[in-house]
């Protein structure tokens, strides 16, 4: 045998032809350079805006790997083909009469040359793709993945090391295909078809077909054997496919090269040794999947919902201290995997409020998903303090009284007496359901749901108030959470007033605005010193609202509440249309007319004041956002008082609307079990980025983002910046290095 195998390296050693196809095989470089040069000149046309969404290079050897492919399946093909088009085979099997063992001989050789050369092959065209993008490389997409991938991110070292290993293959089923063929210009064909045909004709299939069936194509596995994408295979199975591959190509040859009666028994073997190596390793591996969902999937009852999106129904106890007890039915939203990359597992987005839906915000918000649905079914959820689930009230529970300042024990006792009869009204409906409107109830119906997915663990986006959930699941079921996002949370370890003090850098920014633009209705004006007057005035006479009663008169608290809104969120640049609207509410107010405050309020509330909503009450109180007494609101008013000289009063809203509440506090906050959580991501802009930020601090190893401008629910909003860091984060568990920004895009 080895000295078959001797003459058989010989052999190829001198054949000139295959030293002319291994030089060739640099056009692979020169292909994926010129790629990743078209690719360069593309991301740069692109606005700011628009570079995230661009595609990505990836490891820059999907471009040239077809030609480098076609050269060793070439290579391989040649070694026996040339053979039989010299008649020289019958020479060799004359020397060799064992003809399976002249095809097996030439294996060693021709692997050897193939792997060495396939590795110098790929790293070189991995090297040249990241040094035509240059700096470019880098940038961050909405994928989670850079532009281009140097080999010190996961797997990428790996998937160009398997694409080497890949051409050692490929040249080895050349061998086979040649030797079953007997003809280099009908190899040339059949390669033809494996190589560039059935790739083409993959990418043109329906999703989610086109990812399956191309998850089998040979320029695929390199990737999947890395675990880095490419497909749906698993990489034990994508690595048994490609040896698969070669022993089905092999066999293919050995049998037509065989005599006869040989000829069975080598398909036998090789159909066997095919099966195997191909089989195991997919059942080995198995699907991402840790059970089957037992929710019943079906269209949703809302035609309203986006087409795509899947609803079920669950039933989850109302008191989970008494789970055998009474139930009620949440609506749990599916927004299925696209099928395009191996399934990893879901995401749970936790809608914010409390109250508000989320089936509706992944329905409206369901573009932000897409490059995540690559990898997880999203879903969502109605949660049980949904406003609008029809077993309470939804105008009780949207509507509640105005706050007032409490300056003596005697006004704090009035307004607790107002608190509780509106916290009576809608409660009277139904009590056992409206006491257990608590965040942690809402995080056990979420473990609930994990259940019936039938997920080992999930992985969580928590937008605005769904940060409390969010934390309570962390904390009852951290082995459960594979990973958490805090976008824009809320914060229940914060002082109130220490994470309002962003509101007061708006102001200064909101102040800064009108003092340089004529469009300002105060420009010319002190912004701070006409602000502080009025609300100085309206605390110690309320300035009345045309039209309506006294008592919708606005007080200085009442102003303060109204405008916060407008002075975080000043609407797009350049005009920034609620600041216009803000400046010229204030100095309608100042000439003794609170209207231009109270039309803003009418527009979203229905009320000419902010109310003390009674569905979000029903929450915050049972969260423990509240005072303990008289005492602890007046030193937390001072403090409001001393950090924040232009808004103080708006951090107090919230528990000043659960003075008086007729349920005692059932989930007051409890710290991190941090020991027994994975790292965890906040993001958030100039205004919410603090809470997150100081959420995930107290999870080692956790990182944050914060996005250089305004907004609220970044993720959702679709901020393409953060979605990045955010996908990055979920897909492959990286976080961003620490004083990592985003930046809005220039104007």
């Amino acid at each position: 045998m080895i000295d078959v195998i001797v003459s058989e390296w010989m052999k190829l050693r001198s054949l000139r032809s295959n030293l002319y196809l291994l030089a060739c095989s640099g056009a692979a470089v020169l292909a994926c350079a010129g790629i990743a040069f078209m690719i360069g000149r593309g991301f740069d046309h692109q606005t700011a805006a628009e570079q995230p969404a661009f595609p990505g290079n990836g490891d820059g050897l999907g471009n040239g790997i077809a030609v480098a492919y076609f050269v060793f399946a070439l290579l391989g093909a040649l070694a026996i083909t040339s053979e039989y088009g010299t008649t020289m085979i019958w020479t060799s099997l004359v020397a060799v009469p064992r003809r399976q063992l002249l095809l097996l001989a030439k294996v060693p050789g021709l692997a050897a040359v193939a792997l060495v050369a396939g590795q110098v092959l790929a790293f070189a065209m991995h090297a040249v793709s990241m040094a035509v993008l240059g700096d470019r490389a880098g940038q961050l997409l909405r994928d989670g993945v850079t532009l281009g991938t140097p080999l010190s991110e996961p797997g990428v070292l790996a998937s160009v090391i398997a694409a080497g290993l890949s051409m050692a293959a490929v040249a080895l089923i050349g061998l086979g295909v040649g030797a079953a063929v007997r003809s280099t210009p009908g190899a040339l064909v059949v390669l033809t078809v494996i190589i560039v045909v059935l790739p083409v004709v993959a990418k043109t299939l329906p999703m989610p077909l086109r990812a399956q069936a191309g998850s089998f194509m040979i320029e695929n596995l390199p990737l999947q054997i890395a675990g880095t994408g490419g497909g749906t295979l698993p990489p034990v199975a994508a690595a048994g496919l490609l040896v698969a591959y070669v022993i089905a190509a092999l066999t293919a040859g050995a049998a037509r090269i065989a005599t006869t009666g040989r000829r069975i028994k080598a398909v036998a073997i090789g159909v066997a040794a095919t099966l195997l190596v191909s089989a195991v390793p997919a059942v080995a591996a198995g699907p991402p999947d840790s059970g089957r969902s037992t929710l019943a999937w079906a269209d949703c009852a809302d035609e309203e919902l986006v087409k795509e999106m899947r609803c079920a129904s669950i039933d989850v106890p109302v008191n989970w201290a008494r789970p055998s007890g009474r139930k009620i039915g949440l609506t749990v939203a599916l927004l299925p995997a696209t099928g395009a990359q191996r399934r990893t597992g879901t995401v749970f987005a936790i809608p914010g409020g409390p109250g508000g839906s989320g089936v509706e915000d992944l329905s409206a918000n369901a573009g932000s998903f897409a490059e995540l649905r690559d990898h997880f079914d999203v879903v969502s959820v109605e949660p049980r303090n949904t406003v609008d689930k029809g077993v309470l009230s939804f105008d009780c529970l949207f509507s509640g009284p105005w706050i007032t300042w409490p300056d003596s024990p005697r006004e704090w006792a009035e307004l607790g007496r107002r608190n509780r009869a509106a916290a009576q009204r809608c409660r009277a409906a139904d009590p056992e359901f409206f006491d257990h409107m608590d965040s942690a109830s809402v995080a056990r119906d979420m473990e609930a749901i994990r259940v019936a997915l039938g997920e080992e663990q999930l992985s969580f986006i928590a937008n605005s108030y769904g940060g409390r959930p969010g934390i309570d699941y962390s904390r009852l079921f951290p082995g459960r959470v594979r990973a958490m996002v805090f976008d824009g949370a809320m914060d229940p370890f914060m002082d109130r007033a220490v994470g309002r003090r962003p509101h007061e850098e708006a102001f200064t920014r909101f102040a800064a605005w009108c003092a340089a633009n004529t469009t300002c209705a105060l420009h010319g004006q002190d912004v701070g010193a006409v602000w502080r007057a009025l609300v100085a005035r309206a605390d110690r006479t309320p300035v009345p609202v045309r039209g309506e009663p006294a008592k919708a008169a606005y007080s200085g608290l009442d102003i303060k509440q109204a405008a916060a809104p407008s002075v975080i969120e000043p609407g797009p640049a350049p005009e920034f249309p609620r600041w216009t609207q803000l400046a010229e509410a204030i100095k309608r107010a100042a000439g003794g007319d609170a209207s231009g405050f109270a039309d803003y309020v009418r527009q979203s509330t229905k009320s000419p004041k902010v109310p003390s909503a009674t569905g979000m009450n029903m929450t915050h109180c049972l969260d423990g956002i509240v005072f303990d007494d008289y005492e602890e609101y007046r030193a937390k008013r001072r403090e409001g008082e001393r950090l924040l000289p232009n808004l103080a009063g708006i951090e107090l809203w919230h528990p000043l609307g659960c003075v008086g509440w007729p349920t005692p506090v059932t989930n007051p906050p409890a710290p991190l079990p941090a020991g027994k959580l994975p790292p965890y991501l906040g993001v958030g802009s100039w205004t919410d980025f603090g809470r997150s930020a100081d959420i995930v601090r107290r999870v080692p190893g956790s990182a944050a983002v914060q996005y250089l401008s305004t907004g609220h629910g970044l993720y959702n909003a679709g901020n393409s910046c953060i979605i990045a860091h955010v996908n990055r984060y979920l897909i492959s568990l990286r976080l961003p290095a620490p004083g990592t920004v985003c930046r809005p895009p220039a104007t």
